[in-house]
């Protein structure tokens, strides 16, 4: 659906799976001192809602996600996932409880999959899910804001700021309240500094958690069994990830930017030398300039140079080889 705050003064469209909300309004660098400042706001309207309500509510979704909710207190943010039988992550979810319903949102276009998944786990659970997507939006305020959330929202309180979940019919209402609006570019930006991995960005069909740096923040490793567990134990117990995120330094001479999906290489191989990794998400940042996260193979060197096509990059470790 395509956000109300589209018709704000120099609102540029989001591409791809991010379209429906602003990329930007007019100023990148303005909109990311912003936010980096505790000012303004976030238009993520366009990402899935999913709620589940009951009693049974936390104890049911204990036995399908990666974190432990089992006894998640009430308006304590978390993150989960939902893997496949061999470990790969299928859904990402940024959740909070408020004492009676449990509030997720996920990645635009995925909440239909996702409800579906739930529903067929119910079994004879005192569970309601339902996909709240066209009635309910998500707002992000950065972190140092002092902006007020509407009574009665559910609210995700976070190191990183606060994702609010408001009616999407009074989402244009309360922006104007909000500060000046920051496009997804800014929201992007900050979370590549952040080195926070995104599903369906950082993420490919065979990805598991320990690639991305989720094991704590997302995978709780000593609760019960869930869907995809022993791929987590085995890895952590006894064995390596195949591959691990790494945030990149590029070379700010170049014009253009580096897309996801453009192929790694070590910078002293020749020029058809051995791929070694990818780009994930590649950003302008206001102080660090052109940065990117990337996945490259778990042997490679951590201080080795590197060429993204014909950029060079310059790595940090995220996840430890």
């Amino acid at each position: 659906m395509k956000s109300p705050l589209l018709t704000l003064p120099g609102a540029v469209p989001a591409e791809g799976v991010d379209e429906g909300v602003a990329a930007h309004y007019g100023d990148l660098f303005r909109e990311q001192r912003a936010l980096a400042d505790g000012t303004g706001f976030v238009d993520l309207s366009h990402r899935g809602v999913v709620t589940v309500s009951g009693p049974e509510r936390l104890g049911w979704l204990h036995l399908l996600l990666t974190q432990h909710v089992q006894e998640l207190p009430p308006h304590q943010a978390t993150e989960a996932l939902i893997l496949s039988a061999n470990g790969h992550i299928e859904h990402a979810l940024y959740l909070v409880d408020d004492g009676e319903t449990t509030w997720a949102h996920v990645e635009p276009g995925t909440q239909e999959a996702l409800v579906a998944y739930l529903e067929s786990m119910k079994f004879f659970y005192r569970v309601e899910v339902a996909d709240r997507t066209e009635d309910i939006v998500v707002l992000h305020l950065p972190a140092g804001s002092i902006t007020e959330a509407p009574a009665g929202v559910a609210v995700r309180e976070t190191p990183y700021g606060r994702d609010l979940f408001l009616p999407r019919d009074g989402l244009e209402e309360y922006a104007r309240t909000a500060g000046p609006a920051a496009g997804l570019l800014a929201y992007e930006a900050l979370r590549v500094e952040q080195h926070r991995p995104r599903l369906g960005f950082e993420t490919d069909h065979r990805t598991i958690p320990h690639e991305l740096g989720w094991i704590g923040s997302a995978v709780h490793l000593q609760k019960g069994c869930y869907r995809g567990q022993e791929t987590v134990a085995r890895v952590q117990n006894l064995g390596k990830p195949p591959r691990r995120l790494v945030f990149l330094h590029l070379d700010g001479s170049e014009v253009h930017l580096p897309v996801p999906g453009t192929e790694l290489r070590l910078a002293d191989d020749s020029p058809d030398g051995r791929k070694i990794g990818f780009i994930t998400t590649s950003v302008r940042h206001h102080e660090l300039g052109p940065v990117a996260l990337a996945l490259v193979k778990r042997n490679v060197p951590v201080d080795a140079p590197l060429l993204a096509g014909d950029t060079a990059a310059a790595q940090e470790t995220v996840v430890e080889p």
